[in-house]
């Protein structure tokens, strides 16, 4: 048994996933870390209860990228949960087709199904690894501050899963894919747990509820 005290206690209360909407953005960069974190910040989600057709995932080239992802992301959800099929596909024909029972082939409607929620919280998710220059120090400290302004100026938890490591390995044991005889733990189930949790409490909070 570790004698760390490291990490997160439990949440007070079970957490369930079941009625929200998840959204993953991740960098490129560092594809190994970055595709383990992905993996294990999805099977978390599944576990809370979040349903996989509300976890939607985006990519983008690298940690820097991030913050104006994740904004726009964020707004893209709210247009997209207000908008129609017929809105988002600009009233195509190829929405019809036709009814095999009719003997005219009248084209039927098909129902689409359609968002009917905006994102209730983010998980940002990159890896950034020391090098020999100073780059390393400029894009952390941006992409931090950078994250945090997105979540106060939305109101939607942005979920800060940004590896900031000095060696490979430091990162390959967080995404637990360590290369020695521990192979660490995968953070991004802590980042699941923590977008769930703060979903949640968002939810109630902008209905005045504490309870």
């Amino acid at each position: 048994m570790s004698d760390s005290i490291k990490g997160p206690a439990a949440p007070p209360t079970k957490l369930d996933g079941s009625p929200l909407r998840i959204a993953i953005v991740h960098s490129r960069w560092n594809k190994a870390v970055i595709d383990a974190l992905v993996a294990g910040t999805i099977a978390k989600l599944k576990e809370t209860g979040v349903k996989e057709s509300n976890i939607v995932v985006q990519s983008v080239p690298g940690s820097f990228e991030l913050p104006l992802a994740c904004s726009k992301v964020i707004s893209g959800s709210h247009v997209q949960a207000g908008a129609t099929a017929t809105d988002l596909l600009g009233g195509l024909t190829s929405l019809t087709s036709p009814n095999p029972n009719s003997r005219t082939s009248t084209p039927a409607p098909q129902v689409a199904s359609m968002p009917q929620q905006p994102f209730d919280a983010v998980i940002a998710i990159g890896v950034l690894i020391k090098g020999s220059t100073m780059h390393f120090e400029y894009i952390c400290d941006s992409v931090s501050h950078a994250l945090m302004r997105v979540q106060l100026d939305t109101g939607v938890p942005v979920i800060f899963g940004v590896l900031t490591a000095l060696t490979d390995d430091q990162a390959l044991e967080r995404a637990g894919i360590g290369r020695g005889a521990s192979k660490g733990h995968n953070h991004g189930e802590d980042w699941a747990l923590a977008a769930v949790e703060m979903a949640s409490h968002s939810r109630k909070w902008s209905e005045g509820k504490f309870n």
